[in-house]
């Protein structure tokens, strides 16, 4: 299997092109190889196929920010596999992008004279428009993925004529001034000669087909306004501001179309006890004076509930970190593998006030050198905290 090239490539546009440099782009390779100019040529349908994927994806500006962070590992429904646009087949590109060949139906309407247009017999297929949605998680969520499920309102399919906009189950008819492929020709004359154009039927605007007596429910759209309950997979790792994107869970498409997708995205709950820095979770041990003086042993929590017992060295300076390998977050499924680390920053709890024994014992120190630190260790610690706070 050849390996996938760069979008960016594809459509031989900058990474900070903007959304009209990618669509010229996209449509100067869609007239290059559109089926239509190159019958037969299946190096140039791929390629076809390839530029529309491109386009699916750095038009959409979430599509394109996912790409752009994580390549083509970006989130999808059901884990991070790759974007949606390689399973796509002709019907496809040009439901979803028709409008860039300037006919409906995928063929060269308006770019003139290369014919091409819908089969005869082939209806439009329309697709329902994407959904947003923000879903807060848990630290606890992230660690093992979660389940959700939303209550959303969107467009759902007419039971009354069961999707298809047409009363007491009548069938579409045949557009008599199109014959069914939703385009008419126009034959022009220009500075090359002869030229044939073609553009949308004006009597059933592209469909191919008509209904006579539409649904009373959904004045023939085949949809109408609802609830649905969508339940929504989020797996471990996920990261605060990642999208999701779950297909075919958005608006129902019009006349049995193709529906949309849902884009959920991620949004991260405040942790009262850990701190999270991508894979590595982050914890602050306050030991007491004797403890960090002395020696000893400290109780430290962990991201799963579980609680581990850590040795405290004699001598333990404020800002010492210690790093617990694999206690820390999962990677996100197709993105990176194993587990983060657990980092543990030490500081030393000094009371705000303390009796008379208690302040004669710590006098009794005062004096001490080896209670007062040479310069030396002053730095270091110094040095410490600032990388800490940095």
């Amino acid at each position: 299997m050849a390996e996938k090239r760069d979008y960016y490539e594809v459509l031989g546009v900058n990474k900070d092109a903007s959304e009209d440099e990618i669509k010229k782009a996209y449509r100067k390779m869609a007239i290059k190889y559109h089926p239509d100019r190159n019958p037969g040529n299946k190096e140039a349908e791929e390629k076809f196929k390839e530029a529309a994927e491109a386009y699916e994806v750095l038009h959409d500006d979430q599509k394109r920010k996912q790409y752009d962070q994580f390549g083509f590992n970006g989130p999808q429904s059901g884990g991070f596999g790759g974007f949606g646009g390689g399973g796509m087949d002709m019907d496809d590109i040009f439901s979803m992008f028709g409008d860039i060949f300037g006919g409906r139906g995928g063929g060269f309407g308006g770019f003139g004279g290369f014919g091409g247009g819908r089969d005869e017999h082939q209806q439009r297929v329309y697709r329902g428009g994407d959904l947003r949605l923000k879903v807060k998680l848990s630290l606890q969520d992230i660690v093992s993925g979660v389940t959700k499920k939303f209550k959303v309102r969107k467009d759902i399919q007419c039971t009354h004529c069961n999707g298809t906009g047409a009363e007491g189950g009548a069938v579409p008819e045949t557009c008599p001034t199109c014959h069914g492929s939703g385009m008419v020709n126009r034959t022009v004359r220009s500075v090359f000669g002869m030229m044939t154009t073609q553009s949308e039927c004006p009597t059933c605007n592209g469909e191919g087909t008509i209904i006579k007596n539409k649904c009373h429910v959904c004045g023939g759209t085949g949809i109408v306004k609802g609830e649905d309950v969508v339940e929504i997979s989020v797996p471990a790792g996920v990261e605060e501001g990642m999208v999701l994107n779950v297909r075919g869970k958005g608006n129902a498409g019009p006349r049995n179309g193709v529906a949309g997708d849902i884009q959920v995205i991620i949004e991260e709950e405040p942790n009262d006890t850990f701190v999270r820095d991508k894979q590595d979770v982050i914890y602050n041990l306050l030991l007491d004076f004797p403890t960090a003086a002395l020696g000893g042993e400290a109780i430290v929590p962990t991201i799963d509930g579980k609680k581990l017992k850590l040795k405290v060295e004699p001598g333990t300076q404020p800002g010492k970190s210690v790093r617990l390998r694999g206690k820390g977050l999962p990677a996100v499924k197709g993105y990176g593998s194993g587990l983060g680390d657990l980092i543990v920053n030490m500081s030393v709890y000094v009371p705000k006030t303390m009796n008379r024994e208690e302040r004669n014992a710590v006098e009794s120190l005062r004096d001490s050198s080896n209670f007062q630190g040479d310069s030396h260790t002053k730095q270091h610690i110094f040095e410490k905290f600032k990388n800490y706070f940095n």
